[in-house]
């Protein structure tokens, strides 16, 4: 039996973004806003309130939430994945206490390296810090160095 299929295209909505920006298509991005010099590598969403400072720049495959906030000189591997809902009470906050307002937020500090697959809850990390690929970013990181791991965890000071 044939069904009707439902084909929506990728799209880029309520972007305010500086020079120089860089996007390979097909991405999906809204309501965010960018500094100069960013590039965004195909097959990533980067969904409403977010922030990207200058000089970042974001691989393939790449998904960035809601409240999350990239600084200056940045790079973001392949397949990472950011998350602002911890589903604390057994359900998404959407569904069980009204949305945004009770999401988490994330805060990417200046020149931090995010190595491919990782995943970053609602955490902060500081500047110059680096994560090694496929990490598990569970808590803040407040001191520069080389994380990595599951839970992530300082491997080495810089």
């Amino acid at each position: 039996m044939k069904h009707k299929i439902m084909k929506i295209k990728s799209k880029i909505t309520n972007l305010i973004n500086g020079k120089n920006c860089k996007i390979i298509e097909p991405v999906n991005i809204y309501g965010s806003k960018f500094g100069n010099n960013i590039f965004v590598g195909p097959f990533v969403e980067i969904q409403d309130n977010t922030i990207i400072g200058n000089d970042t720049k974001i691989s393939s495959h790449a998904f960035i939430c809601s409240l999350v906030r990239i600084g200056k000189n940045c790079f973001i591997g392949h397949g990472v994945n950011f998350i602002n809902d911890k589903f604390q009470k057994g359900k998404t906050a959407k569904k069980s206490t009204g949305g945004i307002k009770n999401w988490k937020s994330t805060k990417i500090g200046n020149n931090v390296l995010i190595g491919s697959n990782s995943t970053i809850l609602p955490v902060k990390i500081c500047d110059n810090a680096v994560i090694g690929a496929g990490s598990v970013v569970t808590k803040d990181i407040n001191k520069k160095g080389i994380y990595a791991g599951n839970p992530a965890r300082l491997i080495k000071k810089l």
